[in-house]
């Protein structure tokens, strides 16, 4: 019997292209560039199985095509870029990648906390540019993370494995989220707050939550003018969770005092002032790029192809519900 057909949209790391080789028949190799149009259409057309990114939109049009896809394993946690609606009514499992890259995600949202905090990539901007004279006692003065208060918007995996390293920076934790969650041992309280008092609470503001309707703009003008002057806010979720204008312009009129930004709202296009803002860290969509973690994930969607294909529940399917 011929292995089953898998499209897989991406590149991804060489031991998972390895193990895709050795258990599936490629549609064909992957680039390191997104696909054409007729390219993606194609292969979840021809494929009986398919990976895709979170850069994918997969919409309503495209799965009204014939297609013999069984299952379309989604290579992130979320999977907002899926019409998860007409996909379980075309009988196609939907799976993500859970779990995984909680801590490399967490590790990341505090390099831009400290990073924005203490001027990191100003710093190291100014002595490659050649323009350091040497120290001085009011050179490029920064912000205090100790004993500040972390304020963590949806308090998920991510979230909360973000509070648990703010223990070691004896911080105070206020966070948004819909049910109430306890600090594990060794961790700080935890208090949680409505949106807008953790907005006027927290020195750093971090984004966790995954994008959807309610979720499109949760910080715009009307919540960023009510954080503090010296507050910061990261964001390591989905780019349009922030009104990224709306971000700018709080910017440029010192209403916050800096932002760390892995993620932004038409990636990899962003607002071109933010370009010109020195207080702003940027970074291209890096939350789960550490080589373990990529290729976790990509051993995850295999699995979960190996599953339905044989005729056994998927791991890691996606439910309605979640949408």
């Amino acid at each position: 019997m011929s292995p089953p057909i898998l499209y897989i949209s991406r590149l991804l790391p060489d031991p998972v292209m390895a193990a895709a080789r050795q258990q599936f028949q490629l549609f064909n190799e992957p680039r390191d560039i997104a696909p054409s149009w007729e390219t993606f259409k194609a292969g979840l057309r021809e494929a009986d199985a398919a990976i895709c990114t979170l850069t994918d939109r997969v919409d309503t049009a495209l799965l009204a095509e014939p297609t013999r896809l069984k299952i379309l394993a989604n290579y992130a946690v979320g999977y907002n870029n899926i019409d998860l609606a007409a996909a379980t009514a075309k009988g196609i499992v939907i799976t993500n990648t859970p779990d995984v890259l909680t801590d490399s995600t967490a590790d990341l949202t505090w390099a831009l906390i400290l990073a924005v905090a203490r001027r990191v990539a100003e710093g190291d901007a100014y002595v490659r540019a050649g323009a350091w004279p040497g120290w001085a006692p009011t050179q490029m003065l920064g912000t205090d993370v100790s004993g500040k208060v972390l304020g963590i918007v949806g308090m998920g995996r991510i979230g909360q494995a973000v509070a648990r390293r703010a223990a070691g920076f004896n911080m105070r934790i206020c966070y948004s989220s819909r049910t109430p969650h306890t600090p594990g041992q060794g961790s700080s309280q935890w208090d949680q707050r409505a949106l807008p008092d953790l907005l006027r609470e927290a020195d750093f503001v971090t984004l966790h939550v995954p994008l959807t309707p309610e979720t499109h703009h949760l910080i715009g003008a009307r919540q960023l003018a009510l954080m503090k002057p010296t507050a910061f806010l990261i964001n390591t979720s989905r780019g349009p969770v922030v009104d990224e204008g709306a971000l700018v312009d709080a910017l440029l009129r010192r209403r916050l005092a800096g932002a760390g930004l892995d993620v932004f709202e038409q990636e990899p296009v962003f607002h071109p002032s933010l370009r010109d803002l020195r207080q702003v860290v940027l970074l291209p969509h890096l939350g789960s790029a550490t080589l373990a973690t990529r290729v976790r994930m990509g051993m995850i969607c295999l699995e979960n192809i190996a599953a339905v294909c044989s005729g056994r529940p998927a791991p890691n399917q996606v439910s309605r519900t979640q949408a």
